[in-house]
């Protein structure tokens, strides 16, 4: 049987000791994506949504976003961030764009930043829904995933 690092021996939540980890550098990549329709693309990328440059926006909503992940996720340890980036990459679906966010996090500690680029990722994805849902509210942000990860005793994770 599994042993969960996050109960204590009352079977209560705790927050891991990371005091006796090794310090590695760690990298946690993590993907989202939002679907609009074309109107909405059309002024993201024509910078004609009225609360300003969404990508822009949304970007530094991100890091933000990965810098407070120990405040809303309650088990996070506080990280020192050493770099977080955030890209978007344009697709076209059927009927809409699918708008493709990626976060990489970095820092050289004793835990990994999985949590820091998935927060950022969601964030980025829920501001942008945000700034757009004045012009349509059926936006769909879809699935947010772990796409790779490096450093720590568990060493790399890559996603299929």
């Amino acid at each position: 049987m599994t042993k969960f690092t996050h109960m204590n021996e009352q079977g209560r939540a705790k927050m891991v000791d990371i005091t006796q980890k090794q310090v590695t550098s760690r990298t946690a990549i993590a993907q989202s994506s939002i679907y609009v329709n074309h109107e909405i693309y059309q002024k993201i990328i024509s910078h004609e949504i009225g609360k300003g440059d969404v990508l822009a926006v949304a970007q530094v909503a991100g890091i933000m976003a990965a810098k407070q992940t120990s405040t809303i996720i309650p088990m996070c340890h506080p990280l020192p961030l050493s770099g977080v980036d955030i890209t978007f990459d344009w697709e076209q679906a059927e009927d809409a764009y699918q708008l493709i966010i990626r976060c990489e996090a970095k820092t050289r500690g004793t835990t990994g930043v999985e949590m820091e680029a998935l927060t950022a990722a969601s964030v980025t994805a829920l501001t942008i829904y945000d700034m757009c849902k004045a012009v349509d509210k059926g936006m769909v942000i879809g699935e947010t995933f772990l796409l790779e990860k490096t450093g720590g005793k568990s060493g790399t994770y890559k996603r299929e």
